[in-house]
């Protein structure tokens, strides 16, 4: 189940209009102060953070939340908190927005395409709560955009993160060299999480 809003924009450049999307075990919602813990450990935790970038510190996440101000983490459509349905714990966040142009690794030469990004705390991880929330975005993504391509970006050496795009649909179809690392992008197309 999806609660959408009126669409962004038309056409492939459309982004998710849903503001909240359930599943079995999780929403994907918009932020609250309440998660504030939950996106600092998230940014700090250096296993979490070790195929991307390495922890930030508490300090600058603090004060980038504290300018920001939590709520407004999931502004930007298509960006959504993982809590865990029967607590409302967050649990991890989930992005599906479109790839810019000028970044490495597209299908498209115009680039643009919806690139799925995803992070859990660790007390989270082998649940198959990843699988779940990023099944349950592109599910809604589906049912409301055009078929087009999906991305996921993902460091090569991130095992754990291409097991889990696989286990999704997605294939490889190319590396490329960004933040001193080899990246592997991998796509798969958005019909096929139309429910059947």
């Amino acid at each position: 189940m999806h609660t959408p809003n009126s669409p962004h924009t038309v056409g492939t450049s459309a982004t998710l209009s849903a503001t909240e999307i359930t599943s079995a075990r999780l929403r994907l919602r918009a932020a609250r102060d309440v998660d504030r813990d939950g996106f600092i450990e998230i940014q700090t935790d250096p296993q979490v953070r070790l195929h991307l970038g390495g922890p930030r510190p508490r300090s600058v996440v603090e004060q980038y939340l504290d300018t920001l101000g939590v709520p407004r983490v999931t502004d930007k459509p298509g960006t959504f908190v993982i809590a865990d349905r029967a607590t409302d714990h967050l649990v991890g966040t989930l992005l599906l927005h479109r790839r810019p142009a000028d970044l490495p690794g597209h299908v498209i030469d115009q680039g643009g395409e919806l690139e799925l990004t995803y992070v859990l705390r660790r007390e989270a991880w082998g649940a198959g709560l990843a699988f779940e929330a990023a099944t349950a975005a592109l599910r809604a993504a589906a049912s409301e955009l055009p078929d087009q391509p999906v991305l996921i970006v993902t460091k090569t050496a991130n095992t754990r993160s291409l097991a889990l795009a696989a286990r999704l649909g997605f294939r490889p179809v190319s590396t490329f060299e960004a933040y001193e690392a080899e990246q592997t992008l991998a796509m798969t197309g958005l019909h096929s999480f139309l429910a059947g």
